[in-house]
């Protein structure tokens, strides 16, 4: 029984929200940017897939080489500090 009136409770709650949305025009809005966020997607040239390979092979040279940039830093900061602070 109280999963019911909980229930209700939350189709109350999200239609009193629809109904002022609406009352607002804020649905009418939101279709309008999404309608016009569809017709922007379609004037768009996406990659080809030669390019997206390559611009994906760029990427994870890119992540390895800040990968082994930050493990160097780490270890050469780590020795300084263990110069410096030789009782850790």
């Amino acid at each position: 029984m109280r999963d019911y009136i909980t229930l209700g409770l939350w189709v109350l709650i999200v239609g009193g929200v629809f109904v002022y949305l609406w009352r607002k025009g804020m649905l009418t809005r939101l279709a309008s940017y999404f309608a016009e966020t569809r017709e922007e997607l379609r004037k768009c040239t996406w990659p080809t897939w030669t390019e997206l390979k390559g611009s994906t092979v760029v990427v994870m040279i890119a992540i390895a080489l800040l990968g082994v940039f930050t493990v160097l830093s780490d270890f050469v900061i780590l020795s300084i500090v263990r110069r410096v602070l030789p009782q850790l």
